[in-house]
């Protein structure tokens, strides 16, 4: 029988399979279509210290292959997740989750990571610093080693549970960013997020986002990923979480070969909301088809 368990900075998984934040909202709205307890775990929409908007609409955009987003970290704010979402959420799951923080300063991560850390429901803390799609925040700690550095050990100081930082693909070197925060205490380094693009309105000749940029997912973005997937595990000695187009069993075969321990599916939830269920079901046939007994055989078998 196939063993999908793995196990991610110290916590067991039923699977590897982790729908990515802002893809999967807080559980809820997909529980009503199936038991989200299938998966592994999830991470929950990008949250931030105060209450955000978010962008400007229009924020989406359809391209070959895959979408644009601008969203802008839309979410009430990290004391209404708590107070609200945490406990709505946790009657249709049952499972540790994943809280995906972003901040516009050190403190700002501080403070959201601490508060979310303090959650029984939290298992990790997976700090956000390479969201392209909001101004002063986000992916400007993401593309310097120095900035992602402070931001890592001032909340691996803060925070008592596994923190995993998400970086950013729009750098030069992802291995030097991934072994900043790992020497900065990181437990875990997740990636990519999404990679910065735009699509133009030919009739009014002007972008198609409000924003004028957006973030790049969705298949298209699938060997970028894996890539550097590959280059960040072959760097570090931490945990590396995959992400980038991910849609289907034989996707995250392919992530963990080469290097991710657990892989988190995104854009594909937007276009199928049953995509989580569909590749967790898949997955021991996968298995099987390609000579595969346990998952943790084959972490890291293609470096």
């Amino acid at each position: 029988m196939a063993d999908t368990r793995v196990n991610l900075c110290g916590i067991e998984l039923s699977n590897p399979i982790i729908p990515a934040s802002g893809t999967f909202g807080y559980g809820y709205e997909f529980a009503e279509l199936y038991d989200i307890n299938v998966l592994g775990s999830f991470s929950f929409k990008g949250t931030t210290r105060e209450p955000r908007f978010g962008n400007p609409t229009p924020r989406i955009a359809e391209t070959p292959s895959g979408m644009l987003n601008a969203v802008g970290l839309q979410n009430p704010g990290v004391e209404k997740v708590i107070s609200e979402e945490l406990p709505r959420m946790s009657r249709v799951f049952h499972k540790k989750v994943m809280a995906n923080v972003s901040g516009f300063s050190v403190d700002d991560y501080v403070y959201t990571a601490s508060r979310l850390s303090e959650c029984e429901q939290v298992g990790w803390i997976e700090l956000n610093i390479s969201c392209p799609n909001v101004h002063g925040g986000g992916m400007s700690f993401g593309t310097d080693p120095k900035s992602a550095s402070e931001v890592t050990a001032a909340v691996r100081r803060a925070v008592r549970k596994p923190l995993i930082v998400k970086l950013t693909p729009n750098v030069g070197d992802i291995a030097e960013m991934a072994l900043a925060c790992e020497s900065a205490g990181a437990d875990g380094i997740s990636l990519i997020n999404t990679l910065l693009g735009m699509r133009i309105d030919l009739r009014k000749r002007r972008p198609l986002l409000k924003n004028t940029t957006g973030g790049l997912s969705g298949p298209a973005v699938f060997p970028v990923a894996l890539r550097m997937v590959y280059q960040t595990a072959k760097a570090v000695k931490i945990p590396v979480v995959g992400m980038g187009g991910v849609a289907s069993a034989e996707d995250v075969i392919e992530m963990m070969l080469a290097g991710a321990t657990a892989v988190e599916v995104g854009a594909e939830n937007l276009v199928n909301p049953y995509a989580c269920r569909d590749i967790v079901e898949a997955l021991p046939g996968a298995m099987e088809k390609y000579g595969i007994n346990k998952l943790t055989d084959i972490i890291g078998g293609a470096l």
